[in-house]
Formats: C-alpha cells, sequence, structure tokens
C-alpha cells in the first residue's frame, strides 16, 4: 500500500482546510477572547500541508469516548515539539521541510528476531484502526484526537521478546540539519522514552501513523509516534527510529531533565500535583471552563490493573 507523505505533497496539492472545517465556527465556540486559550488561535499561517486520506481503516471499539474531537486546526497549531521549537505554535511552523521519507524503524535488544522496518512494512503490521482517545497534557491541558494506528503490541510479536525483556525503550530522530533548534530545546536529544513491557502489549497503546484519516502531520510526529492514552502526553514520542527491547528501566527524556517533576511512569493522576500547577482540572483545547481530571485519564477500568499494590504517588 502506498501513502504519500506530508513531505511530497504542496500547498497547491491539498484540498483547503477550511472546506472540512469551519474556522469562525471553532472560534466562536471556543471564546477567543479569553485568555486561557487565545495564543493558539492567533497564529496567521495554516498547519502543514495535509497528506491523502488514509484508506481501509476500521473503525476500533476501543476508542472509549463519545466525545467529539478536537478540530484538526487546533490539533495541528498547538503542539509540544522541542526539535522544531518550545513555543506551541512554533512546530507548525518550522516542520514544514522535515523529510519523513524514506524512513526506517530499527528494532532490536532482547529479541528473538531483530528487525528493520520501512515506513510501507510498518503499515502492513496490522490493519489500520481509528482510534478516538483522550490525551491528556502534563500542563493541564487536553484534546480529543481520532488516531489512526495499529497495536504496539502486534509490532513487538514480530519480533519475538525473550525472557529477559521487560520494558520497551524508543527513541526519536535528532537530525541537527533539520532540527537547528533542538540545541536551545533545553532537554537532551534525541528524545527518549519508556514503557513496561506489560504497558507496551496493552490494546490501548498504539503506533499511529495518523489523525483525522490522514498521515500524521510533521508537527504531530510524522510518519510514526506512540500513544499511550492514559499516560500523559509526553510519553507520546514523535518520529520514532528506533525500538529497543530491555532487561530494566531505560531512561526517559523528562525523568531525566527534571525527575522531581516528570516521573518514569507518568501515569495520570489527579491526586499529584505538578510542582508548579495542579493536576486536579484540565482545560479541552478550545474550551472556556476547565473539567475534572480523571484518574489514567478515563481509563482506569482498562489499565487500572496494570498497577495494582504499586504506590501511584511515589509511582508517578
Amino acid at each position: 500500500m502506498l501513502i504519500r507523505k506530508p513531505a511530497d505533497f504542496r500547498y497547491s496539492d491539498v484540498t483547503p482546510r477550511e472546506l472540512y472545517y469551519n474556522r469562525r465556527c471553532f472560534l466562536g465556540a471556543a471564546g477567543i477572547a479569553a485568555a486561557g486559550v487565545a495564543g493558539f488561535l492567533g497564529a496567521p499561517e495554516p498547519a502543514q500541508a495535509v497528506a491523502a486520506k488514509i484508506p481501509n481503516i476500521a473503525k476500533s471499539p476501543l476508542s472509549l469516548t463519545s466525545e467529539k474531537p478536537t478540530p484538526y486546526e487546533a490539533i495541528t497549531t498547538y503542539n509540544n515539539y522541542y526539535e522544531f521549537g518550545t513555543g506551541k505554535d512554533e512546530p507548525a511552523k518550522n516542520s514544514r521541510e522535515f523529510r519523513t521519507n524514506p524512513w526506517t524503524l530499527t528494532i532490536d535488544g532482547e529479541v528473538g528476531k531483530k528487525k528493520v522496518f520501512g515506513y510501507d512494512d510498518l503499515l502492513k503490521i496490522a490493519p489500520l484502526e481509528e482510534r478516538i482517545y483522550r490525551m491528556r497534557c502534563v500542563e493541564a491541558w487536553s484534546v480529543i484526537v481520532p488516531w489512526v494506528g495499529f497495536p504496539l503490541s502486534a509490532l513487538l510479536k514480530q519480533v519475538e521478546p525473550t525472557a529477559k525483556a521487560k520494558y520497551v525503550a524508543f527513541e526519536s530522530l535528532y537530525d541537527t540539519k533539520q532540527m537547528p533548534l533542538g540545541r536551545q530545546a533545553g532537554i537532551p536529544l534525541p528524545y527518549v522514552e519508556g514503557l513496561r513491557l506489560d504497558e507496551a502489549m496493552h490494546p490501548l497503546a498504539i503506533l499511529a501513523v495518523g489523525l483525522y484519516d490522514e498521515t500524521l502531520p510533521n508537527q504531530n510526529g510524522a510518519p510514526i509516534r506512540l500513544v499511550v492514552p492514559w499516560k500523559y502526553g509526553f510519553k507520546g514520542i514523535k518520529s520514532i527510529v528506533r525500538i529497543r527491547l530491555v532487561g530494566s528501566q531505560p531512561p526517559s527524556t523528562w525523568n531525566i531533565s527534571a525527575a522531581s517533576e516528570y516521573g518514569f511512569y507518568s501515569n495520570v493522576n489527579p491526586a499529584v500535583d505538578h510542582p508548579r500547577w495542579s493536576q486536579a482540572t484540565e482545560r479541552r483545547l478550545g474550551d472556556l471552563f476547565r473539567r475534572k481530571t480523571l484518574p489514567f485519564n478515563g481509563y482506569a477500568d482498562q489499565v487500572a490493573g496494570l498497577y495494582a499494590g504499586m504506590d501511584l504517588k511515589k509511582y508517578y
């Protein structure tokens, strides 16, 4: 299956985004005068050009939410991707020329079969599904994203983890020529993350290759990224080039940078405040008012059993 990626398109190739979503309606609903949401609405430039629709996407029964998805424009113009700038509006502007084709993903470590996958190989791992997930950022804002992807477990089974594999370590691309702003990011790069193996094998954890039925824009982690909906968003490492199965807990970028603020597990726990703000409430991107933050981001029924007996204030 051949899917054209964002780098293959010119702006003139893409139907204007306003034909899909009415920006004025969105702005009116958001209340542009509100200080909490005005920042991301003022960007005059459009998001990066978007690739063609992804065909043959199945609707997943694991979406587990009936909430209305956050508009595409908001999802793609308000991002954390420090390799392309630390401002929320910067990744959409600065990642336009990021090249995601060709792309390879290496999987090694404690596996029976080390493998290197090309992008088209990854699309054949499992049927692609749309999963509408609640996503929670540690800065106390949240979104509803219709991700397109496949279970991470399907990929890991391809390499046959050995009995020594207890954790899964992820590494993103860091190309200083394409990502010169990474030198000013204030965090060590390349970006790294990790999960326990049982977390990685949970059916809710996916590798996303698209959103809103289209391939991922660069600023959202093209061409492939991790999505773990019960954890804070910074666990969703973008533009992955290596996955390594290991026997001990791997490093994770924000835990390295500020261990007192960002724990390895990063499960959404409203009872544990960030040292500089409360996590008890959140604001949905585009909304005026805050709402109560749900334990495990609302996925407790599905994932709480993974942490039975753990002190989730200590292992935050």
